[in-house]
């Protein structure tokens, strides 16, 4: 036998590669992030755990300058780099602010602050943080119309809610920022547009950390919890982490600590809240491989008016998932119910306390959720074709398309797990 052509040689080889493949690229050398830790050095951070890097996979992240101990702080970004409401009500829109009636939302606060800071350039004190800023978001409300259409059916409904949600919010403010005219040379209109906002909302909804709600005089009663967080906001999300997250009112610092294990030079995650896909995808912009907090939802049927009625009543219309483990409890019971026969429709309260009502009406709901899984089975197979193809036909969206892809694509490692799971459980059956 050759060398390295041995079963032990090919185990190696592929070790390796797993290595490679998860490993980051250091990026501290970048300008972006040199000026970066400069600007942050300036206002007291100094960090010697974390580097930015760039993962296959996750894109740019944070790798371990060494190894992270489970408890150990692994950031702590101090007050005078955050960029909250107080930040901009101390800047030169704060007297805009708080002579407009009625009070600006401590979001329109945060985001006029992005979109005219942006617009300032290098004149603003901000620019080294604005500059590792996305250029783009790929939340529903970003992407192409036509790829929304791909979206699974629940999904789309809540994208569609999403971009009525932030039009009615530019419309909403363009009175606020005419209001800001002598400020700029150039016309509001222009530096305040659609598109602009746009990007300063997808910011600080898929990038700012949680503070303890304020209330400030200036601003509307909405709650003021948002901070936009420097270099910190580098942290990607993963499902299977936990930290400690919170700003420190005694060292004025917003501090994460790890429940978690690093070894140096991995990527360091923290996680954003246990998420399913749809949730990600729509306030994030991304999807998570092997979320164990995934689920593929079912549209609910609106026939059999009495029973639908009673499930309504009962909190049972909503939420009917397909996971990882199989039908979802409120799934299966929602299909027992549907499926009681006539004589026995009086159990209707067993049924919702989890009693098994007859073998016949067990099997038969079994039957009825497995048909949906195999429907939904084809139905996403079939959006997955029609991905594949548009992806050969429309070379511009292929980034919103391969988003779009790996969604579906967990969706149906899902359904095929739950079919699995509900073949082992009609064989009790047979």
């Amino acid at each position: 036998m050759q060398k390295g052509k041995g079963r032990t040689s090919r185990i190696r080889r592929r070790k390796l590669c797993r290595s490679s493949e998860s490993r980051g690229v250091n990026e501290s050398h970048k300008s972006e992030f040199i000026e970066l830790r400069k600007w942050l050095k300036a206002r007291k951070f100094q960090d010697s755990n974390l580097a930015p890097a760039c993962f296959p996979g996750t894109g740019r992240g944070l790798m371990s300058q060494t190894s992270l101990q489970e408890g150990q702080m692994i950031i702590s970004l101090p007050e005078s780099c955050l960029l909250t409401t107080d930040t901009v009500i101390r800047s030169y829109l704060g007297a805009y602010i708080t002579k407009w009636k009625p009070p600006p939302s401590p979001l329109l606060a945060l985001c006029t602050f992005l979109v005219s800071e942006k617009h300032a350039g290098d004149r603003s004190l901000w620019k080294p943080y604005l500059e590792i800023l996305p250029k783009a978001y790929t939340c529903p409300v970003c992407l192409e119309p036509e790829v929304v259409n791909l979206l699974p059916k629940s999904l789309k409904a809540k994208a569609e809610e999403q971009r009525a949600h932030v039009q009615e919010f530019f419309a909403s403010s363009r009175d606020f920022f005419s209001s800001l005219q002598p400020l700029f040379v150039e016309a509001v209109d222009s530096i305040f547009s659609y598109s602009a906002l746009l990007w300063a909302w997808c910011t600080v909804n898929t990038r700012a950390v949680y503070l303890r709600p304020r209330q400030r005089e200036w601003l509307s009663a909405e709650p003021d919890t948002c901070a936009l967080a420097p270099y910190l906001d580098l942290l990607n999300h993963s499902p299977h982490v936990q930290v400690k997250a919170a700003f420190n009112e005694e060292t004025h610092s917003y501090e994460i600590r790890t429940t978690s294990h690093w070894r140096k030079h991995e990527e360091v995650f923290i996680c954003y809240g246990p998420h399913d896909n749809q949730r990600l995808f729509l306030e994030y912009g991304f999807v998570s491989v092997r979320n164990p907090h995934a689920c593929v939802y079912v549209s609910r049927d609106k026939q059999m008016d009495k029973k639908i009625s009673i499930l309504k009543d009962h909190g049972y219309i909503e939420n009917l998932t397909f996971g990882w483990d199989g039908p979802s409890w409120r799934l299966l019971t929602a299909l027992k119910l549907l499926c009681l026969e006539a004589e026995k429709f009086t159990c209707w309260k067993k049924v919702l306390l989890g009693e098994v009502i007859s073998d016949t009406n067990e099997k038969t709901s079994l039957d009825i959720a497995q048909k949906i899984c195999y429907y939904f089975i084809e139905e996403t197979n079939a959006v997955l074709q029609k991905v594949s193809h548009m992806k050969d036909e429309k070379e511009a969206l292929i980034n919103q398309l391969s988003l779009v892809e790996s969604l579906w694509t967990e969706e149906l490692k899902i359904l095929r797990a739950s079919a699995e799971t509900l073949h082992s459980l009609q064989t009790a059956f047979t």
